[in-house]
């Protein structure tokens, strides 16, 4: 039976990237497995969505060259939503006029903050943080 899930993602990948890349893995593998997963990506974890950044996560937590990035294009293909805080991408230098320049290719994302972290949360069956 399918379930509805929220991961949210607030970890600054410089200080745990090991700890993010298992969180793209699993949220991948959920929305693989056929759940609907709604993503949130917020504070200094935005830069997940950065391609430049995303391609060297790899090196960084311990996987094979390539593997941060293919997880997250299978999330970003199979997840319903990606979603990402507007003012933590704007400190990160992202905004929507930016972003096509700065993010991972194929991102539908909405862009948001708190009021969608609330609304996300409150109608998913599972909730995961990474």
């Amino acid at each position: 039976m399918s379930k509805t899930y929220f991961v949210m993602f607030a970890t600054d990948p410089d200080v745990d990237p090991r700890k993010c890349a298992v969180g793209i893995a699993c949220a991948s593998q959920i929305a693989s497995d056929g759940h609907t997963v709604d993503v949130f990506f917020a504070a200094h974890a935005v830069r997940l969505l950065h391609a430049a950044y995303i391609d060297a996560l790899d090196e960084q937590a311990g996987q094979e060259p390539g593997s941060c990035r293919a997880m997250l294009d299978t999330l970003i293909d199979k997840a319903r939503g990606v979603y990402c805080s507007t003012g933590s991408q704007a400190l990160a230098g992202v905004t929507p006029d930016n972003a096509d320049s700065i993010l991972v290719p194929g991102l539908d994302m909405h862009w948001s903050g708190p009021p969608g972290v609330s609304t996300l949360s409150a109608s998913a069956e599972r909730c995961l943080s990474f």
